[in-house]
């Protein structure tokens, strides 16, 4: 449209019946803009809202084990971990240490570990296990298709 001084630009906005909005407040002269601002506000809603509802969600699913999870248990959970990867969603596997049940760690990592091989090709293991307090966790990521 133009440069205009403040009032002029008032005058335009109300003869076209829009609002006159600042656009650039610290600049000499300020910047400002015709423009429907209810419109411009609706519009700036539906792309927020676009947005968000394309933004992906993530799912965590956990699986807990114990330090001496027998195989047919262990071959269960595996079952339903590489499920839960192909379906998108990361996986958690940890490991609680009941009572005195910290003195089997290396069992608990060495079950961690296996799971993460085993599950290779479907997911990547994101954080390596990690004891913390009595649990020892393992996050694991699924592979992009």
């Amino acid at each position: 449209m133009g440069v205009y001084p403040f009032r002029k630009a008032l005058e335009i906005a109300e003869e076209l019946e829009l609002d006159l909005v600042e656009i650039s407040p610290n600049a000499k002269p300020p910047v400002c803009k015709i423009m429907d601002y209810k419109k411009f506000l609706y519009e700036q809603k539906k792309r927020d809202k676009a947005l968000k509802a394309k933004a992906t969600k993530v799912v965590i699913k956990e699986i807990r084990f114990g330090p001496q999870t027998d195989d047919h248990d262990y071959q269960f959970k595996k079952k339903h971990a590489e499920k839960f990867l192909k379906e998108g969603a990361k996986l958690k596997a940890y490991v609680f240490f009941k009572g005195r049940s910290i003195i089997y760690k290396d069992q608990g990592e060495i079950l961690l570990l296996r799971l993460a091989q085993e599950l290779e090709e479907v997911g990547k293991v994101e954080q390596m296990p990690k004891l913390e307090g009595k649990r020892m966790t393992m996050f694991i990521a699924p592979k992009k298709k």
